[in-house]
């Protein structure tokens, strides 16, 4: 009877698991974008903190266009600015139909998660990111300094976008950073 019951209940959760990875499509109104403008370093200026990135400083991601269309993510950070710098590797996939702006994510080849490109500054000086649900979300930049201006702005535009912003933090990218209002705690230091 227990066994039954147990496979009565596979189809619910084969549909809540299914619905968990559902990616809504980028609104309309977003042109498609090149992949290739995207590739290089980008600073992380900001984000909703998830438990693998929490406390980090001095953080970036390295993306590297490979000969199959795949992407190479390097992910740089240190838990401190006295710490070692220690890496993280991923393989990012460009979802069909999404204009190069929903990318598939595998860490270690087996964890998977969704990243998707909101906007990207007419001169590619900033890109903002979330995750389909909005649950996540980051600032990027080309350099690791960001004018507190244009910070704001982009705060703005992630509330559009629906973002909870009073989750976001700032990332230390210098030491003289740290402690200063509205970054992340290091985890070391």
């Amino acid at each position: 009877m227990i066994q039954i019951r147990r496979f009565r209940l596979l189809p619910w959760v084969l549909t809540l698991l299914l619905a968990s990875c559902a990616s809504t499509p980028p609104p309309p109104d977003h042109p498609p974008l090149a992949l290739q403008p995207l590739m290089g370093t980008w600073y992380v200026i900001a984000h909703v903190p998830y438990f693998t990135e929490r406390g980090h400083v001095a953080a970036r991601d390295e993306y590297t266009l490979q000969d199959d269309g795949h992407i190479a993510v390097h992910y740089v950070y240190r838990t401190g600015f006295h710490s070692e710098v220690k890496s993280l590797d991923a393989t990012a996939t460009v979802l069909p139909g999404t204009g190069n702006r929903d990318w598939r994510l595998r860490f270690f080849r087996v964890v998977p998660a969704t990243q998707r490109i909101l906007e990207v500054a007419p001169d590619g000086r900033w890109m903002l990111l979330a995750t389909p649900d909005g649950d996540l979300a980051w600032v990027f930049a080309r350099t690791p300094a960001m004018h507190a201006k244009t910070y704001q702005e982009l705060l703005g535009k992630l509330r559009d976008y629906g973002i909870n912003t009073d989750k976001v933090w700032r990332i230390a990218q210098s030491p003289e950073q740290v402690g200063g209002l509205g970054f992340e705690r290091p985890n070391d230091d």
